[in-house]
């Protein structure tokens, strides 16, 4: 099965196929998979709190990285993507118990480099958490495939 595929058939359930350690202690559920992009759902632990209660904004940004990542494998490339940069906006909090949903697109991708955005909404999808955006660099580390 392609990465695509095995992330597909985990739909509607928690991504325990991902190879990364980080993705597994993030524990998100699979809601949609296409090529390029990704809808995964995070329920928001205490742990991922700032001191005033809120979702920690480390936390968002290490969930738009560690999310578009993932979405890199949706490509099926030969090689592994870095991340090179993240622009995070941030417009608005989440508490701890609540759930939040990462929605990713790829908007350019060229043979080195792509770009890659990511939102993070809250459950109903009526208030934007935060709004990343990315680019990754093609590196010379084949994926064993």
């Amino acid at each position: 099965m392609s990465p695509l595929e095995i992330m597909k058939s985990c739909i509607g359930q928690e991504f325990s196929a991902s190879p990364s350690p980080f993705m597994h202690w993030l524990n998100p559920v699979v809601k949609s998979v296409e090529a390029g992009a990704l809808e995964f759902e995070y329920l928001i632990r205490p742990e991922w709190l700032n001191p005033i209660g809120n979702l920690h904004g480390g936390i968002t940004a290490a969930i738009v990285d560690d999310v578009l990542g993932a979405t890199m494998f949706s490509l099926n490339e030969a090689y592994f993507y870095t991340t090179i940069n993240n622009v995070i906006d941030y417009f608005s909090t989440a508490k701890s118990g609540e759930t939040i949903i990462a929605k990713t697109l790829i908007i350019k991708k060229g043979r080195q480099f792509i770009n890659a955005e990511c939102e993070i909404w809250n459950a109903d999808k009526t208030r934007l958490i935060a709004k990343g955006s990315s680019n990754l660099f093609k590196t010379e580390i084949k994926k064993n495939t």
